[in-house]
């Protein structure tokens, strides 16, 4: 038995077909464009800066454990040495930039030079996303000998994206905005 379809009513909505295909509209999801991203030379100088202020706690903390020696003497540290050192550094940077991270999506170098690490709607992310999908899980792939260095080679080359966000942003899901 075939179903009919009533008439149409004159003024009134079109008739609905069972059969047709959905007719709700998806719009894209574009990122909040009230904000205005940071720039390449000025996430540059923020990288520059936060590594050299990891840099004068991370090198003492391997002169003294000995690491620094290991390699002036031409050994190579094996993958426990390299671990450690990597925690080492890792725990350092938070201990620098975790409060900062948590309260304003800041690291010391981005607040000085008045940027913020947002996500895609504009709001401050999660502090696990910072934590732990931009910056614990880009250290953990660099970790990786020769890959590793090829890929933080191309993760800053994103940069000339022109929406500027690296692949750690891309992963992370975030943006580097001026405040």
């Amino acid at each position: 038995m075939e179903s009919q379809t009533p008439p149409p009513v004159p003024g009134g909505p079109p008739p609905l077909n069972p059969y047709a295909a959905p007719q709700a509209v998806v719009a894209d999801f574009a990122p909040s464009d009230t904000l205005e991203l940071a720039g390449r030379g000025m996430r540059l100088a923020g990288a520059i800066i936060d590594t050299i202020l990891l840099m004068l706690l991370v090198v003492p903390l391997m002169f003294a454990s000995g690491f620094i020696q290991m390699a002036m003497r031409g050994e190579q540290p094996g993958f426990g040495w390299s671990v450690a050192m990597g925690l080492a550094g890792f725990a350092i940077f938070l201990l620098i930039n975790g409060y900062f991270l948590h309260q304003s999506g800041q690291t010391v170098a981005k607040k000085m030079l008045g940027m913020r690490i947002v996500d895609l709607h504009g709001e401050q992310p999660e502090f696990f996303r910072l934590v732990g999908l931009r910056y614990a899980l880009m250290q953990l792939i660099q970790m990786v000998p020769i890959a590793g260095s090829v890929f933080g080679l191309i993760d800053v080359l994103f940069i000339f994206r022109e929406d500027r966000r690296c692949i750690h942003d891309l992963i992370a899901g975030t943006r580097v905005v001026l405040v």
